[in-house]
């Protein structure tokens, strides 16, 4: 029994070996699905049992300096592959309607095989976001839907850019979620970057709405395949996918905006909201109280002294 499954998936790898695009079989974390389901399993086994278990008794990490490169980083990051995509096709040769994959290995098609590749591998670095919150013992933040939206989308991404090859109208998705990832990370940069930075941040209440409206355009955007006379895109399976993958996360990220913003029932009813980090969950921002002292996580009190967590220290 044992022998016949070690066979079929030893099957299974060499057919997905045969199948997969040449072009970006030599790229890292291409070669197998096993590299990236075993990194994922690992990432989720972190946040959601190590991670929590080795923070459990000790005090939360402040890695503000630490967030504020990586944050920053991933704004010019995305920004590039914004570009990349943008001249391997979407601004150059496409039409934004039944745009085929280009197969060939002309200098376009192989950009936009590394552009996609660059997207794909930013989906991994992107595992940090829960790493930080994990550290900084946000618990609480490591919602099941920032999981999911943080695991899901790598893995899948991985089979869309082997068994098809780069490009055409499926990549449309990559394209939208970079332009939105330069503004939310441009905002959780500045967010870590201190109080004297939250005058600037009177959007963050949008950074949801952005979310939606990125799912609404690819879902409008992927659904003028039904509506075609005639469109022969190579692999149609990943079409429903993608459409499939927009409404769903519509519906995810609908029901958190009701239960944030309009029921009121996952964020604190306060005087000052509380910032948002990718749209799902919730960056705690140190307080300023009295002799230029910052206090995190609670409403302060103090008298002639410094605050600490609620009580009153005298000096």
């Amino acid at each position: 029994m044992l022998s016949e499954v070690v066979s079929n998936v030893l099957k299974f790898n060499d057919y997905l070996l045969e199948r997969t695009d040449p072009r970006v079989r030599d790229y890292p974390l291409m070669q197998s699905p096993i590299q990236m389901t075993l990194i994922l399993l690992g990432y989720v086994f972190f946040v959601l049992y190590a991670g929590p278990r080795f923070m459990a008794n000790r005090k939360p990490l402040r890695l503000n300096t630490a967030m504020v490169f990586y944050n920053f980083f991933m704004v010019a990051y995305n920004a590039y592959v914004v570009y990349e995509l943008l001249m391997s096709g979407w601004a150059t040769t496409y039409t934004w309607r039944c745009d085929l994959c280009d197969p060939s290995s002309t200098p376009q098609a192989l950009r936009m095989v590394r552009a996609a590749w660059l997207f794909y591998f930013s989906k991994y670095v992107e595992l940090l976001d829960t790493a930080f919150f994990v550290l900084r013992k946000k618990q609480s933040q490591v919602t099941f839907l920032h999981v999911f939206h943080h695991s899901i989308l790598p893995w899948t991404w991985w089979w869309g850019i082997t068994l098809t090859p780069a490009g055409g109208m499926g990549s449309f998705h990559a394209l939208v979620n970079t332009c939105v990832h330069v503004i939310m990370y441009t905002y959780y940069g500045l967010s870590a970057a201190g109080p004297r930075f939250q005058k600037y941040l009177w959007w963050k209440k949008y950074m949801t709405a952005i979310q939606l409206i990125q799912f609404v355009l690819v879902s409008v955007h992927i659904s003028q395949y039904y509506f075609m006379e005639k469109c022969e895109y190579q692999v149609p399976m990943f079409i429903h996918l993608i459409w499939i993958y927009g409404m769903f996360f519509f519906v995810l990220f609908s029901n958190f905006w009701i239960q944030t913003y309009v029921k009121r029932k996952r964020l604190p009813v306060s005087n000052e909201d509380k910032p948002k980090q990718n749209g799902i969950t919730t960056v705690i921002e140190p307080v300023l109280v009295a002799n230029g002292k910052h206090l995190e996580n609670g409403n302060v009190l103090y008298s002639n002294g410094f605050a600490h967590n609620g009580k009153v220290k005298e000096v």
